[in-house]
Protein backbone atom coordinates (compact mmCIF):
# COMPACT_ATOMS: atom_id res chain seq x y z
CA UNK A 1 0.00 0.00 0.00
CA UNK A 2 1.53 3.62 -0.49
CA UNK A 3 1.76 5.85 2.07
CA UNK A 4 -0.03 7.51 3.42
CA UNK A 5 1.50 10.98 2.16
CA UNK A 6 1.69 9.43 -1.64
CA UNK A 7 -1.01 12.32 -2.93
CA UNK A 8 0.12 15.24 -0.38
CA UNK A 9 3.12 16.12 -2.43
CA UNK A 10 4.28 16.20 -6.16
CA UNK A 11 8.03 14.49 -5.01
CA UNK A 12 6.04 11.68 -3.12
CA UNK A 13 3.95 10.90 -6.28
CA UNK A 14 5.48 7.88 -8.50
CA UNK A 15 6.28 8.63 -11.84
CA UNK A 16 3.39 8.36 -14.76
CA UNK A 17 2.99 4.98 -15.86
CA UNK A 18 4.53 2.98 -12.45
CA UNK A 19 3.38 -0.10 -11.01
CA UNK A 20 0.98 0.26 -8.20
CA UNK A 21 0.56 -1.15 -5.27
CA UNK A 22 -2.44 -3.58 -4.94
CA UNK A 23 -4.88 -3.02 -1.95
CA UNK A 24 -6.83 -5.75 -0.38
CA UNK A 25 -9.83 -3.00 -0.07
CA UNK A 26 -12.30 -3.95 -3.14
CA UNK A 27 -13.06 -0.27 -3.49
CA UNK A 28 -10.86 2.00 -5.18
CA UNK A 29 -12.97 5.10 -4.09
CA UNK A 30 -15.12 5.74 -0.90
CA UNK A 31 -17.58 8.89 -1.48
CA UNK A 32 -18.62 10.15 1.55
CA UNK A 33 -21.09 13.37 1.07
CA UNK A 34 -22.94 15.12 3.36
CA UNK A 35 -23.23 18.59 2.07
CA UNK A 36 -21.88 20.38 -1.23
CA UNK A 37 -22.17 24.26 -2.04
CA UNK A 38 -21.55 26.60 -4.57
CA UNK A 39 -21.68 29.48 -2.61
CA UNK A 40 -25.08 29.55 -0.48
CA UNK A 41 -26.85 27.17 -2.66
CA UNK A 42 -26.70 23.73 -1.39
CA UNK A 43 -26.17 21.71 -4.75
CA UNK A 44 -25.84 18.04 -3.15
CA UNK A 45 -26.63 16.79 0.21
CA UNK A 46 -26.35 12.79 1.84
CA UNK A 47 -24.48 11.15 -1.64
CA UNK A 48 -22.53 8.02 -0.60
CA UNK A 49 -21.04 6.04 -3.08
CA UNK A 50 -18.39 3.11 -2.41
CA UNK A 51 -16.74 2.60 -5.98
CA UNK A 52 -15.27 -0.60 -6.70
CA UNK A 53 -11.52 -1.48 -8.52
CA UNK A 54 -11.67 -2.63 -11.98
CA UNK A 55 -15.42 -2.04 -12.30
CA UNK A 56 -17.34 1.08 -14.02
CA UNK A 57 -19.96 2.82 -11.99
CA UNK A 58 -22.53 4.91 -13.52
CA UNK A 59 -24.30 7.86 -11.92
CA UNK A 60 -28.09 8.23 -13.90
CA UNK A 61 -30.49 11.05 -12.64
CA UNK A 62 -33.07 13.93 -13.96
CA UNK A 63 -31.05 16.98 -14.93
CA UNK A 64 -29.83 18.92 -11.92
CA UNK A 65 -29.95 16.26 -9.51
CA UNK A 66 -26.05 16.97 -9.15
CA UNK A 67 -24.27 13.98 -10.79
CA UNK A 68 -22.04 15.98 -12.61
CA UNK A 69 -21.53 17.85 -9.62
CA UNK A 70 -20.63 14.49 -7.87
CA UNK A 71 -18.10 13.11 -10.21
CA UNK A 72 -16.06 16.71 -10.13
CA UNK A 73 -15.85 15.95 -6.30
CA UNK A 74 -13.99 12.61 -7.14
CA UNK A 75 -11.01 14.42 -8.51
CA UNK A 76 -11.38 17.87 -6.60
CA UNK A 77 -12.67 19.25 -10.84
CA UNK A 78 -15.01 21.34 -8.65
CA UNK A 79 -12.35 23.55 -7.04
CA UNK A 80 -12.04 25.23 -10.06
CA UNK A 81 -15.69 26.67 -9.04
CA UNK A 82 -15.94 29.71 -6.64
CA UNK A 83 -17.57 28.90 -3.79
CA UNK A 84 -17.12 25.39 -4.24
CA UNK A 85 -17.34 24.11 -0.61
CA UNK A 86 -17.79 20.02 0.31
CA UNK A 87 -18.94 19.19 3.86
CA UNK A 88 -17.47 15.34 3.64
CA UNK A 89 -14.94 13.02 2.30
CA UNK A 90 -13.70 11.08 -0.49
CA UNK A 91 -11.14 8.31 0.16
CA UNK A 92 -8.68 7.42 -2.69
CA UNK A 93 -5.30 5.26 -1.48
CA UNK A 94 -6.13 5.57 2.48
CA UNK A 95 -6.56 9.56 2.12
CA UNK A 96 -8.85 11.97 1.96
CA UNK A 97 -8.17 13.87 -1.26
CA UNK A 98 -9.83 16.88 0.46
CA UNK A 99 -6.94 16.93 3.48
CA UNK A 100 -5.38 19.96 3.75
CA UNK A 101 -2.45 18.97 2.84
CA UNK A 102 -3.22 17.29 -0.39
CA UNK A 103 -2.37 18.93 -3.84
CA UNK A 104 -5.68 18.70 -6.13
CA UNK A 105 -3.13 18.78 -9.08
CA UNK A 106 -1.57 15.83 -7.94
CA UNK A 107 -4.86 14.28 -7.23
CA UNK A 108 -5.91 14.59 -10.84
CA UNK A 109 -2.50 12.83 -11.87
CA UNK A 110 -4.29 9.78 -10.68
CA UNK A 111 -7.73 10.34 -11.53
CA UNK A 112 -8.23 11.74 -15.11
CA UNK A 113 -11.29 12.94 -16.67
CA UNK A 114 -12.96 12.76 -20.09
CA UNK A 115 -14.80 15.84 -20.55
CA UNK A 116 -19.03 15.84 -22.51
CA UNK A 117 -17.74 17.78 -25.09
CA UNK A 118 -14.69 16.45 -26.91
CA UNK A 119 -11.46 19.12 -26.07
CA UNK A 120 -8.73 18.06 -27.95
CA UNK A 121 -5.51 20.88 -28.16
CA UNK A 122 -4.60 23.13 -31.31
CA UNK A 123 -1.92 20.75 -31.75
CA UNK A 124 -0.58 17.55 -33.85
CA UNK A 125 -2.30 14.71 -32.87
CA UNK A 126 1.00 13.07 -31.39
CA UNK A 127 1.56 15.98 -29.14
CA UNK A 128 -2.30 15.39 -27.77
CA UNK A 129 -1.51 12.28 -26.22
CA UNK A 130 2.25 13.02 -25.41
CA UNK A 131 0.86 15.84 -23.41
CA UNK A 132 0.66 14.67 -19.71
CA UNK A 133 3.89 12.71 -20.39
CA UNK A 134 5.97 15.91 -20.97
CA UNK A 135 3.77 17.77 -18.03
CA UNK A 136 4.75 14.86 -15.56
CA UNK A 137 8.86 15.21 -16.97
CA UNK A 138 8.12 10.76 -18.14
CA UNK A 139 11.59 9.65 -18.55
CA UNK A 140 10.38 6.35 -20.40
CA UNK A 141 9.90 5.89 -24.01
CA UNK A 142 7.58 8.28 -24.91
CA UNK A 143 6.87 7.14 -28.43
CA UNK A 144 5.65 3.65 -27.30
CA UNK A 145 3.54 5.11 -24.66
CA UNK A 146 1.47 7.27 -27.14
CA UNK A 147 1.20 4.31 -29.71
CA UNK A 148 0.29 2.11 -26.34
CA UNK A 149 -2.40 4.89 -25.53
CA UNK A 150 -3.94 5.25 -29.39
CA UNK A 151 -4.06 1.53 -29.28
CA UNK A 152 -5.86 1.09 -25.93
CA UNK A 153 -8.32 4.10 -27.43
CA UNK A 154 -8.63 1.61 -31.05
CA UNK A 155 -7.36 4.61 -32.65
CA UNK A 156 -3.89 3.60 -34.02
CA UNK A 157 -4.75 2.31 -37.38
CA UNK A 158 -6.63 5.29 -38.36
CA UNK A 159 -3.96 8.24 -37.21
CA UNK A 160 -0.92 5.89 -37.57
CA UNK A 161 -0.35 8.05 -40.68
CA UNK A 162 -1.40 10.82 -39.12
CA UNK A 163 0.44 11.70 -36.18
CA UNK A 164 1.25 15.16 -36.92
CA UNK A 165 -2.07 16.17 -38.50
CA UNK A 166 -3.65 18.21 -36.19
CA UNK A 167 -6.24 16.69 -33.38
CA UNK A 168 -8.85 18.88 -34.52
CA UNK A 169 -9.16 17.63 -37.72
CA UNK A 170 -10.15 14.58 -36.68
CA UNK A 171 -14.03 13.53 -36.59
CA UNK A 172 -16.03 14.18 -33.51
CA UNK A 173 -15.55 10.50 -32.10
CA UNK A 174 -11.98 10.21 -33.51
CA UNK A 175 -11.67 13.58 -31.15
CA UNK A 176 -13.21 12.02 -28.33
CA UNK A 177 -10.85 8.77 -28.53
CA UNK A 178 -7.98 10.81 -28.83
CA UNK A 179 -8.91 12.70 -25.70
CA UNK A 180 -9.16 9.49 -24.37
CA UNK A 181 -5.90 8.23 -25.10
CA UNK A 182 -4.36 11.40 -23.65
CA UNK A 183 -5.95 10.81 -20.61
CA UNK A 184 -5.17 6.78 -19.97
CA UNK A 185 -1.59 7.83 -21.42
CA UNK A 186 -0.08 8.75 -17.74
CA UNK A 187 -2.10 5.77 -16.28
CA UNK A 188 -4.36 7.14 -14.11
CA UNK A 189 -6.18 4.42 -11.43
CA UNK A 190 -9.22 6.03 -12.13
CA UNK A 191 -10.91 7.67 -14.96
CA UNK A 192 -13.89 9.67 -14.57
CA UNK A 193 -16.29 10.34 -17.54
CA UNK A 194 -19.32 12.93 -17.81
CA UNK A 195 -21.58 12.19 -20.34
CA UNK A 196 -19.00 11.26 -22.65
CA UNK A 197 -21.14 10.12 -25.59
CA UNK A 198 -23.48 13.13 -25.56
CA UNK A 199 -22.37 14.66 -28.49
CA UNK A 200 -21.20 11.55 -30.40
CA UNK A 201 -23.40 9.51 -33.12
CA UNK A 202 -24.82 5.93 -32.55
CA UNK A 203 -21.28 4.63 -33.64
CA UNK A 204 -18.99 6.56 -32.52
CA UNK A 205 -21.12 6.02 -28.85
CA UNK A 206 -20.84 2.45 -29.30
CA UNK A 207 -17.44 2.82 -29.48
CA UNK A 208 -17.00 4.11 -26.58
CA UNK A 209 -18.83 2.04 -24.65
CA UNK A 210 -16.77 -1.21 -25.73
CA UNK A 211 -14.34 0.56 -25.12
CA UNK A 212 -15.06 1.16 -21.27
CA UNK A 213 -15.67 -2.63 -20.79
CA UNK A 214 -11.94 -3.25 -22.01
CA UNK A 215 -10.72 -0.46 -19.80
CA UNK A 216 -11.90 -1.55 -16.58
CA UNK A 217 -9.68 -4.53 -16.42
CA UNK A 218 -6.86 -1.73 -16.22
CA UNK A 219 -8.57 1.20 -14.54
CA UNK A 220 -11.49 2.10 -12.12
CA UNK A 221 -14.68 3.71 -14.14
CA UNK A 222 -16.91 6.39 -13.21
CA UNK A 223 -19.56 7.99 -15.46
CA UNK A 224 -22.30 9.96 -15.44
CA UNK A 225 -25.00 9.38 -18.44
CA UNK A 226 -28.42 10.51 -19.13
CA UNK A 227 -28.50 7.31 -21.37
CA UNK A 228 -30.21 4.83 -19.32
CA UNK A 229 -29.52 2.08 -21.85
CA UNK A 230 -26.04 3.42 -22.15
CA UNK A 231 -25.41 2.55 -17.96
CA UNK A 232 -27.77 -0.96 -18.27
CA UNK A 233 -25.08 -1.95 -21.27
CA UNK A 234 -22.31 -0.85 -19.13
CA UNK A 235 -22.05 -0.34 -15.82
CA UNK A 236 -21.47 -2.67 -12.99
CA UNK A 237 -23.14 -0.60 -10.22
CA UNK A 238 -25.67 2.19 -10.68
CA UNK A 239 -26.45 5.15 -8.30
CA UNK A 240 -29.81 7.07 -9.05
CA UNK A 241 -29.84 10.70 -7.58
CA UNK A 242 -32.80 12.66 -7.49
CA UNK A 243 -34.01 16.40 -6.34
CA UNK A 244 -35.36 17.56 -3.44
CA UNK A 245 -37.45 20.93 -3.64
CA UNK A 246 -38.68 20.69 -0.16
CA UNK A 247 -36.51 23.75 0.85
CA UNK A 248 -37.54 25.91 -2.03
CA UNK A 249 -34.36 24.95 -3.68
CA UNK A 250 -32.90 21.92 -6.20
CA UNK A 251 -30.49 19.98 -3.75
CA UNK A 252 -29.62 16.72 -5.54
CA UNK A 253 -29.07 13.33 -3.56
CA UNK A 254 -29.07 10.00 -3.70
CA UNK A 255 -31.95 7.71 -3.68
CA UNK A 256 -30.22 4.33 -4.53
CA UNK A 257 -27.19 2.35 -4.85
CA UNK A 258 -26.85 -1.09 -5.79
CA UNK A 259 -25.77 -3.82 -8.77
CA UNK A 260 -27.28 -1.96 -12.27
CA UNK A 261 -29.45 -5.57 -12.70
CA UNK A 262 -30.94 -4.43 -9.27
CA UNK A 263 -31.39 -0.95 -10.00
CA UNK A 264 -32.86 -1.36 -13.50
CA UNK A 265 -34.72 -4.96 -13.25
CA UNK A 266 -36.08 -4.83 -9.15
CA UNK A 267 -35.84 -0.88 -7.85
CA UNK A 268 -36.13 -0.52 -4.32
CA UNK A 269 -37.18 3.04 -4.31
CA UNK A 270 -40.72 4.48 -5.81
CA UNK A 271 -38.72 7.43 -7.43
CA UNK A 272 -36.34 4.50 -9.17
CA UNK A 273 -39.39 2.86 -10.29
CA UNK A 274 -40.80 6.14 -11.85
CA UNK A 275 -37.50 7.34 -13.45
CA UNK A 276 -36.59 3.89 -14.83
CA UNK A 277 -39.86 3.52 -15.85
CA UNK A 278 -39.59 6.85 -17.96
CA UNK A 279 -42.17 8.68 -15.55
CA UNK A 280 -40.46 11.60 -15.55
CA UNK A 281 -36.71 12.69 -17.35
Amino acid sequence: MASSEAISTEAAVPPPGAKHEKRDRAEAMDCRIKEVFYGNFKAVRDTNIPIEKNSITAFIGPSGCGKSTVLRCLNRMNDLIRGFRLIGSVQFRGQNIYGSKVDPIVVRRYIGMLFQQPNPFATSVYNNVAFGLRLNNFKGDRHATVEKALKSADLWDEVKHKLNSSGLSLSGGQQQRLCLARAIATEPEVLLLDEPCSALDPVATRKIEELMKELKNRFTIAIVTHNLAQAKRVADKTGFMYVDTSAGARTGYLVEFGETSQIFEAPRQKETQQYIKGDFS
